[in-house]
């Protein structure tokens, strides 16, 4: 009888180590499919130094509106002679502004900014003058006058300096400097940003 039990136990055991070898064995085949399925496959982890930019970013950019990338500081000595019968009468007068050349971002279109893998492209509005108003009247001084002058008469010397100073300052060489100015600091800010390559361009 006690020989039948320790039959039995010793199957038992028998039994127990298979099962141990068999989970073995399946852990082994798992492994060994795992890799196979894997064979080609690989994973990569690295850092891609490209920022990126949001449209949140793109609307601050819009926000800032003026961005000046010259100014240009003026003077003009205007004078202006009435004929008279025994004698002339003359006024002259010596008008002082700054010209600041930039764009306006509020007047750039709405895709006015465009990427395309690693190359973003920018259209800019045109360089123009961003302050119309750029003679400082506080500043300005009578270098000359003799006779009796009126409101209207100092108002055609104000507008007379403002076209010598348009032309002076507005010239092709100032716009282009502007524009040269724009380019280079908004090429600098989109590399910043982890682009490559920028490309910048102007609106007609």
């Amino acid at each position: 009888m006690n020989s039948k039990k320790r039959n039995i136990r010793d199957f038992i055991v028998q039994l127990q180590r298979l099962g141990i070898v068999a989970g073995l064995l399946a852990v082994l085949a798992l492994g060994v499919w795992f890799c196979h399925q894997m064979k080609g496959s690989h994973v990569e982890v690295g850092a891609d130094d490209k920022i990126g930019i949001t449209p949140t970013q793109i609307q601050s950019i819009k926000a800032i509106g003026e961005w000046e990338f010259l100014s240009i500081s003026n003077e003009e000595l205007v004078d202006t002679i009435r004929k008279g019968l025994f004698k002339d009468d003359q006024l002259v007068r010596i008008y002082y502004g700054t010209l600041r050349l930039g764009i306006n971002m509020h007047q750039a279109s709405p895709h006015w900014l465009t990427v395309k893998g690693d190359t973003v492209t920018a259209l800019l509005p045109k360089v123009g003058l961003l302050d119309k108003d750029f003679i400082d009247e506080a500043r300005t001084k009578s270098f000359f006058e003799s006779g009796k002058w009126t409101a209207s008469d100092r108002e055609a010397l104000y507008r007379k300096a403002y076209r010598l100073m348009l032309r002076r300052c507005m010239t092709k060489a100032n716009l282009k400097t502007a524009q040269d100015n724009a380019e280079a600091q908004f090429t600098k800010m989109l590399r910043s940003l982890g682009y490559n390559e920028v490309i910048i361009n102007f609106e007609n």
